[in-house]
């Protein structure tokens, strides 16, 4: 119940529409997209797990994708019902990413799970969150996991933030192997790749894709957001011709992991 009240404080702050909609964030959005994309077929269904303001959620539907949302945050589910067009096949409905128990076994051909890992704290509540996102969606569907990413923060945040000795005297980060460790009261969860292998290990998955979303972008910001249009499309062909080499996923902010539930 703490983390929901910080959370709800959080994002009752903070405008998420709007952040994927500046310049660097649209190359976050528009690589979600793009994958998404190459996976949809006429009749899907999906589902979208911490669906925020509903910027995925809408947009699927406006393509004509019926479209089941989930949210924990009262402010970010009252934007996203203002942005419900009329006739738009989209629902949204309160929820926890750990339990679906409103939604069928086996029913949706795309499940999203774009934020809730950012705000899960126990390898139990991971498992538990991933579980429940396998669980709904159809065998030889595909689930689409977001995650945050420890190392570019240490040195985002510890070293040019100029916070690294305190993250360290916290016990935030290691002295020796620089692993980062979080807690509620930081609100996000980060990761390293070999963390998000283990937990999806757990499950009869097979791994499509791993995709730094934003890749570079949130180190030159300004840089992007000051592009001209022509720039910031050849910017974005350069990103999307890149986003899944392994040597660079760890520079990136977010990550994407795209797998299949295995059965027929």
């Amino acid at each position: 119940m703490e983390t929901q009240e910080a959370l709800n404080q959080y994002y009752a702050h903070y405008n998420e529409d709007n952040r994927l909609r500046s310049q660097h964030g649209l190359v976050e959005y528009r690589t979600t997209m793009r994958f998404i994309q190459r996976y949809l077929l006429p009749g899907m269904r999906v589902l979208e797990i911490g669906a925020a303001t509903g910027r995925y959620s809408h947009a699927l539907a406006r393509m004509g994708y019926p479209v089941d949302a989930v949210e924990l945050v009262e402010h970010n589910i009252e934007i996203f019902k203002a942005n419900t067009r009329p006739g738009e096949p989209v629902t949204i409905t309160q929820g926890n990413a750990m339990d679906l128990s409103a939604f069928g076994d086996n029913t949706y051909h795309i499940t999203l799970l774009l934020g809730p890992m950012y705000h899960l704290f126990t390898e139990g509540e991971k498992l538990q969150a991933l579980s429940e996102a396998i669980r709904v969606t159809r065998p030889g569907g595909i689930v689409f996991a977001a995650y945050c990413m420890a190392d570019v923060s240490i040195l985002q945040y510890g070293f040019a933030g100029g916070n690294i000795h305190r993250l360290i005297a916290e016990g935030l980060v290691d002295p020796v192997t620089f692993r980062a460790f979080s807690n509620p009261e930081e609100l996000f969860e980060l990761h390293r790749k070999e963390d998000i292998d283990a937990l999806r290990g757990h499950f009869p998955v097979t791994q499509l894709h791993f995709v730094a979303t934003d890749g570079y972008t949130n180190h030159m910001r300004s840089v992007v957001d000051g592009m001209d249009q022509a720039t910031f499309e050849t910017y974005l062909q350069y990103h999307f011709a890149t986003c899944e080499r392994q040597d660079l996923v760890g520079l990136s902010h977010h990550t994407l992991d795209i797998f299949r539930k295995e059965g027929e």
